[in-house]
């Protein structure tokens, strides 16, 4: 596989020193800043601290570290004790901790506000693009119509049964399996802001793989974000601004199945199609969870229905980039959207 930057990127506009866990210095040569640097479920991840004595910001720094390490514990793929594998292995999960629960009850909140464009289960179906690719010689048009079938039959979000009072999740066919990599990046950063902001810090970026800004700069200015190019990543093609918000992009171009970028990593839960290479969405939302899997949902969903699910899942602002760098305005930032409620959950089948 193929990657570029990582599975989803917004570009951060400040000074970057990548590689450096931590990085002091002034804001216009007079507030203190503390950067840290690092990784989040495989992502570049990082924390801008403004304002603060150095043994303050280094306390709340490594504060959040242990929140990171911790989550890593619950929502890793790659880890075999995390308990999203264990549920994966077992089928189900008798004593889930409470921030799984949390997701997995986003996550089905989304999947009903999006039709099941984000969908949770689709693990078997990018497990299937991933053993196809992986393979010695595979075959360049993708994974058979068969294999492809037999594995969007195991992916429907209403399979999952959730028990939050008692903390059980049951994945009710066998074969079904979770991945959670299109929200768990924002939980983890809403987790991680919340800790921050409890500890005095509100004027503060955190980027666990989808940023978000609490209140506005240290400079009184909002927080400006770019959006990356699906033609060149590592170039902004506009700039979004935040004040205690979040944003979050999802597109094709940060995983490729193949060098010739036919397959993504953005694969349609409904038809086992993968997103295009160049094209991207990015959702401005008051939470960094919401607006990840907004995005994921965005990225994979009929254009005709975008605008509609954005709406629906409260985003104050949702833009599409396509592959000529078109920038379409799917909610203006101007046209604020309440969050409407989320249907009532079916009955697993």
């Amino acid at each position: 596989m193929t990657k570029r930057l990582s599975r989803r990127r917004t570009l951060t506009l400040l000074a970057a020193a990548a590689g450096v866990p931590l990085v002091a210095g002034r804001l216009g040569g007079e507030v203190p800043m503390l950067r840290w640097d690092g990784r989040a479920l495989g992502a570049p991840a990082r924390i801008s601290l403004y304002g603060a004595d150095r043994p303050a910001a280094e306390a709340a720094l490594a504060d959040a570290v242990r929140t990171l390490e911790r989550l890593e514990g619950v929502f890793s793929l790659y880890r075999a004790d995390s308990a999203l594998r264990r549920l994966n292995r077992d089928g189900r999960l008798d004593d889930a901790p409470p921030e799984l629960i949390a997701v997995i009850d986003e996550a089905i909140a989304i999947a009903g506000v999006s039709d099941g464009a984000f969908d949770p289960t689709v693990q078997p179906l990018w497990q299937l693009y991933f053993r196809h690719f992986t393979a010695p010689d595979p075959d360049p048009a993708g994974p058979s119509a068969a294999a492809l079938a037999a594995a969007r039959a195991l992916v429907d979000w209403r399979r999952i049964a959730l028990e939050p009072a008692a903390g059980r999740v049951r994945l009710t066919r066998p074969g079904t399996a979770l991945t959670l990599n299109g929200i768990a990046q924002g939980f983890i950063t809403d987790r991680i802001a919340a800790g921050l902001r409890r500890r005095g810090f509100d004027r503060t970026l955190v980027d666990m793989g989808e940023p978000r800004a609490l209140a506005a700069h240290p400079d009184g200015r909002a927080w400006r974000i770019g959006v990356a190019d699906p033609r060149a990543p590592s170039r902004a093609i506009t700039v979004v601004e935040l004040v205690d918000q979040a944003v979050a992009t999802s597109g094709g171009y940060g995983t490729l199945f193949d060098g010739a970028g036919r397959f993504t990593h953005l694969i349609d839960p409904k038809t086992g199609a993968t997103a295009p290479a160049l094209a991207g969405v990015t959702v401005v939302a008051a939470r960094a969870a919401r607006a990840d899997a907004l995005s994921t949902a965005l990225a994979v969903a009929p254009t005709s229905a975008r605008a509609a699910i954005a709406r629906a899942g409260g985003a104050a602002r949702a833009l599409a980039v396509d592959s000529t760098g078109r920038v379409t305005e799917l909610v203006p930032a101007a046209g604020l959207a309440a969050p409407t409620r989320p249907p009532a959950r079916p009955r697993p089948a």
